[in-house]
């Protein structure tokens, strides 16, 4: 009970002595008051970049490789006109035999202008082995995967992405309509779930995924046998390295690639780009976490002044204290807890400064930023520390006046 009254006494006493000068008061809290509004806002902002980049991986697909067609310059540009027609079925089929592959689809692609009704809409498609589901973990919305017997049939169905069917449906259900690919009738038989933006920033919505077979024979004629790429998923992810090796290889054994010569395929390894990202992204929220703790520091500097400041005008107010029996301690405490009060202040207008920022930030970014509640639950804690800190030696220089010199004081 002691101590509540004590706590009560020191609480009184500081809204009493802060209140004197409201407007210098608040002054010395913004800087506070920004720096954990600032912290708050740069940590939301960082885990929310970090979450989508976590859910692009998880979207990318299982332990994804991509073997491609044509010699990729450093600049990421396909080079040479030997490359493009090398990669083949039988490559394929090859690489699926390796013991480190776990599947493995077959994958051309190409441009269609796609017609239902009378709307229409330029999109990209690409013909797969039904694998390729299961490699890029693709579930539909409404309908169904087409199977096996239609990759071997070569049958006319199609699965669209959420962008083709907002663009073509509106708001009627595609699941059964017929629509024109580059003149060719095709049924769609699904709608595929939503993605949303790959790595690179493309839609990955805005597509048509198909067989393979019926890509080759009606999209981009009979006599077009080779290969745009090679999706596969190894068995693990400590496999992708050493399948990407066994893959490289097999295809130069293949191609009779000789030693020296460059090869005419690419092995990409998108995870790779995405977990650099991952990484640069939390090295940018440490980066901005320590710029906005330099405004907690000068707002530290700012309560340091303002208590010096009180300290100086109430050097009388402190001699009579002291010499009526108030002890050092007693002092120390007393303007140590209006420091206290002062960053808890300006601590709590910023959490209320952070939360609001999280929220129009997530709308004009058009991204999920939840507020972060353990940056909340510290700044409290550290505005508590940083008045501390600060107010310790203002505190420390008030109590140890010469109480005879603190009476005399003019």
């Amino acid at each position: 009970m002691m101590w509540r009254a004590w706590a009560e006494l020191f609480f009184r006493e500081a809204v009493r002595a802060l209140s004197r000068n409201k407007l210098r008061s608040t002054l010395a809290s913004t800087a506070i008051m920004i720096g954990i509004g600032a912290v708050v806002c740069v940590v939301a902002i960082g885990r929310a970049g970090s979450s989508r980049a976590e859910e692009q991986l998880r979207n990318l697909g299982e332990n994804f490789v991509w073997i491609e067609a044509g010699s990729r310059a450093p600049s990421g540009v396909r080079t040479g006109s030997h490359g493009t027609t090398r990669l083949t079925l039988g490559d394929a089929e090859a690489i699926g035999r390796e013991p480190l592959i776990k599947r493995m689809t077959p994958n051309v692609d190409g441009t269609a202008h796609v017609v239902y009704g009378n709307r229409n809409w330029h999109t990209h498609w690409r013909g797969i082995d039904v694998t390729y589901f299961d490699i890029k973990r693709w579930d539909v919305s409404a309908g169904a995967h087409f199977l096996e017997h239609d990759v071997i049939s070569a049958r006319s169905v199609v699965l669209i992405g959420e962008t083709v069917s907002e663009q073509l449906f509106v708001d009627e259900n595609p699941v059964g309509e017929v629509i024109r690919i580059n003149e060719q009738l095709f049924q769609v038989v699904g709608v595929l779930g939503r993605k949303g933006p790959s790595a690179f920033g493309s839609d990955q919505d805005d597509t048509l995924i198909l067989p393979w077979t019926t890509a080759q024979m009606k999209l981009r004629g009979r006599n077009a046998a080779w290969l745009d790429d090679i999706l596969c998923s190894a068995t693990s992810q400590e496999a992708v390295n050493p399948a990407i090796d066994e893959i490289t290889a097999l295809l130069r054994q293949r191609h009779h690639i000789q030693p020296g010569q460059e090869d005419d395929f690419n092995i990409r390894r998108p995870d790779e780009i995405i977990k650099a990202q991952i990484e640069t992204s939390h090295t940018l929220e440490v980066l901005l976490i320590s710029i906005a703790c330099i405004a907690l520091v000068v707002g530290g500097i700012g309560i340091m002044n303002v208590m010096l400041v009180s300290v100086t005008e109430r050097t009388r107010e402190i001699g009579i204290r002291l010499a009526v029996g108030a002890t050092e301690a007693a002092v120390q405490m007393q303007f140590l807890g209006e420091a206290v009060m002062l960053t808890l202040f300006g601590g709590v207008l910023g959490v209320v400064l952070g939360v609001c920022s999280c929220f129009v930030l997530g709308g004009v970014l058009g991204w999920s930023m939840p507020v972060p509640a353990d940056a909340i639950a510290a700044a409290p804690f550290v505005s508590a520390v940083v008045g501390i800190f600060f107010g310790f030696y203002p505190a420390r220089r008030a109590a140890r006046l010469d109480p005879i010199a603190a009476l005399r004081y003019e």
